[in-house]
């Protein structure tokens, strides 16, 4: 992709990772951003693309574009009709154990699991 960059690794810290990966964890926001990696697109065309309803199409798309993901902008149309046209925000993620033990330390809020495990449950293996 032209112009993409890998995300600087020293300012990457625990918490942006969690917020691109859950951005990320979606089927819809992958759809969306594999859409988008192909063109920039406004909100109407892109929802109709994907077979989804504009107001869903915007939550997935704020959720990306606050992770820096995507980036929108506003643009006035020939005639006069203001349209918002997305853009895949060029990314690299890099991610191995030994990065997550680099950033681990900088995470600032805990972060629970959804799932408790076997044993909690009186499970054992």
């Amino acid at each position: 992709m032209e112009g993409s960059h890998v995300i600087d690794r020293s300012n990457l810290t625990g918490d942006d990772l969690l917020v691109k990966l859950a951005a990320l964890a979606n089927v819809h926001r992958l759809r969306i951003v594999a859409e988008l990696a192909h063109e920039r697109n406004y909100v109407s065309r892109l929802a109709r693309e994907i077979g989804m309803s504009r107001p869903l199409l915007h939550m997935h798309l704020q959720r990306l574009e606050a992770a820096g993901l995507v980036t929108g902008t506003l643009e006035l149309s020939d005639d006069g009709k203001a349209m918002k046209y997305y853009e895949v925000t060029p990314f690299t993620l890099t991610l191995t154990p030994e990065r997550i033990a680099e950033i681990v330390h900088s995470l600032t809020s805990e972060q629970t699991d959804t799932h408790t495990s076997g044993i909690e449950e009186g499970w054992e293996d």
